[in-house]
């Protein structure tokens, strides 16, 4: 009897430390599974948008060789019929710009003299890379760089522009104003406030084209012409220069045209063609 009796006493203190353990490991599972959330909570919310990709362009094209082929190169630069062959090979060969990295920044140079005039030729490429691309894509970074020069050439940046009706009219904010008529052009056979008649049969000056944003020329283009001034006894040069960028690389294309004669003036159109021509053919190249 006494046996059973310690048997019954032990029993119950058995059963109670059994509970205390099992609660212990029930709290302690709470906690481990608490952790767990935690960690899953800190990962999500700690979680980054991924890199912007990098640019189209990883290499540049070799400069003296990209779209400047023979043809072409002929009929910008023409060369003096004095020059031996191999002069004129090294003439458009052309001279290759000195630089750190080729991957990024290359150019070449081209120059042709004649009894009648000088003509210079440069291309320039540049690669635009971005240094944080989670917030800036290297496309994104060379529009920048490229918007910045077409503010610097003071060219406006393209896009819709209205021009509102000055106050006090019945026009609406943002209503377009119209524009100016176009003045007649002057009667030849009229005379001259001066009272001197025109002279008749005289050559009319070939159309100035301006400077301006170019459209279907890669992503975007601008086109800056520029006349210097002119001089007692130098001609005046035109220089044209084109700049567009396709992706994330710039190409600055310049062509100048400097007579040998005082008063001749170097023709816009013809200069702009040619180096459009020449700048659509980098494009093609940079695509291929």
């Amino acid at each position: 009897m006494q046996r059973k009796a310690a048997v019954r006493r032990v029993l119950p203190g058995i059963a109670m430390l059994t509970a205390l353990v099992a609660g212990v490991a029930g709290v302690a599972g709470c906690t481990s599974s608490g952790k767990g959330g935690d960690t899953s909570d800190s990962k999500a919310g700690g979680s980054q948008a991924a890199p912007a990709q990098p640019g189209k362009y990883r290499i540049l094209p070799a400069p003296c060789k990209a779209g400047a082929d023979s043809k072409r190169l002929k009929g910008m630069l023409p060369a003096a019929d004095s020059l031996t062959p191999e002069q004129r090979d090294q003439l458009y060969a052309g001279v290759a710009d000195a630089s750190y990295d080729g991957d990024r920044h290359v150019g070449c140079r081209w120059s042709a003299q004649t009894p009648e005039e000088t003509r210079l030729l440069s291309v320039v490429f540049e690669r635009v890379v971005s240094y944080d691309r989670a917030a800036t894509s290297d496309d994104d970074r060379a529009r920048q760089v490229y918007v910045r020069r077409l503010t610097d050439a003071k060219l406006p940046y393209p896009g819709p522009v209205t021009t509102p009706t000055p106050g006090g009219g019945s026009g609406q904010p943002g209503t377009p104003t119209p524009a100016a008529p176009t003045p007649a052009a002057p009667n030849p056979a009229a005379p001259n406030p001066a009272g001197s008649p025109t002279p008749s049969g005289s050559p009319s000056a070939p159309p100035e084209l301006p400077s301006r944003v170019l459209d279907g020329l890669g992503s975007e283009a601008f086109l800056e012409d520029k006349l210097s001034p002119a001089g007692a006894t130098a001609a005046q040069a035109r220089t044209v220069r084109i700049v567009f960028r396709t992706s994330n690389v710039i190409v600055t294309l310049e062509y100048s045209v400097q007579p040998a004669l005082p008063g001749t003036v170097p023709p816009s159109t013809e200069t702009q063609d040619k180096a459009r021509q020449l700048a659509q053919a980098l494009v093609e190249r940079l695509n291929e």
